[in-house]
């Protein structure tokens, strides 16, 4: 797969994810399967579909799951130099258990390679003609030193005239409590250029039932997108509202809709789209990923709205 220019760097935590093959529950399954999953690289992997160049940066255990993993982002063309391999520490797993109430997630990533990224680490992403900087709230959740990355890489894109775009990511498990996370991601989501955020996680963290009391409550330095589900997404920026309503779609399972979401919108801003555009392509990717037990759906770009 030809690689592009990189234009679009994202920086997380990568894990092997096991899922019932059957869709039976992991007690009831008689299968499973290997797959890879992680937020920023899931990102940077639509991103290089629709035709960005991405890079991923982040560390793995110096196991069979982190080789995997690293030659299966790299396969979608992102670029994967940046990240290095820990032999003191495990690449992270999680279980997908899927069941009549949804599907729930078990997470063994305590001590993880990923976990141990510190402020150094920030000499790994490289800048250099990068448009975007892409981040999450999960990786500040992970530990001390991470924290101290995200808060570093935020001043280094600054200083560098890159956009930042933070996902809030809101993950309860991965916390000590909702103040700790309340506190830290909307410090990080203050100092961020772009935000994307749930209406029920904005409402979770601060207390905001709405997409205007997010806006009101946050204050954006630049632009912030409330996704709401199957309702829509409403994008506010510099005064101006936009709101795309969600196409209906028959959904799977929706772990991962996030992920493609974010890739879609930022593929818009990348592409100069208007927010309208920008929205629509949002949901159309995260419908794919909506339809599909996966929480990455090989995507190719899709048609100009309308045609």
């Amino acid at each position: 797969m030809q690689r592009h220019r990189t234009v679009a760097v994202c920086l997380g935590e990568t894990m092997a994810q096991v899922t019932p093959a059957d869709g039976e529950g992991l007690e009831r399954s008689r299968e499973l399967r290997l797959a890879v999953a992680g937020a920023e690289s899931t990102v940077a992997q639509y991103l290089a579909d629709l035709g960005h160049g991405a890079a991923w940066v982040s560390r793995v255990g110096d196991d069979p799951f982190g080789r995997r993993i690293v030659a299966a982002v790299a396969s979608r063309g992102v670029d994967v130099s940046g990240v290095r391999t820990d032999a003191q520490a495990p690449t992270g797993v999680y279980f997908k258990d899927p069941g009549p109430d949804g599907t729930r997630v078990h997470y063994y990533r305590s001590g993880s390679a990923a976990s141990r990224m510190s402020a150094a680490d920030a000499d790994l992403v490289d800048l250099t003609g990068a448009r975007l900087l892409h981040l999450t709230g999960i990786t500040p959740a992970l530990s001390e030193g991470c924290a101290a990355l995200v808060r570093t890489l935020l001043d280094r894109a600054h200083d560098a005239g890159t956009l930042v775009s933070f996902d809030v990511n809101y993950r309860p498990a991965l916390w000590g409590s909702r103040d700790e996370a309340a506190n830290m991601l909307d410090g990080l989501a203050r100092r961020a250029d772009l935000v994307l955020v749930g209406r029920d996680e904005a409402e979770a963290l601060w207390s905001t039932p709405t997409a205007d009391d997010v806006r009101d409550h946050l204050a954006p330095r630049g632009t912030l997108v409330v996704k709401d589900g199957s309702i829509g997404a409403t994008e506010f920026t510099d005064g101006a509202r936009e709101f795309v309503a969600a196409p209906a779609v028959d959904v799977v399972e929706a772990v991962g809709a996030g992920d493609a979401f974010a890739a879609g919108y930022l593929g818009g801003v990348l592409s100069g789209a208007t927010a309208r555009e920008r929205l629509a392509l949002g949901h159309r990717l995260a419908g794919r990923t909506l339809r599909s037990i996966e929480d990455y759906v090989p995507a190719v770009a899709p048609a100009p709205e309308g045609t």
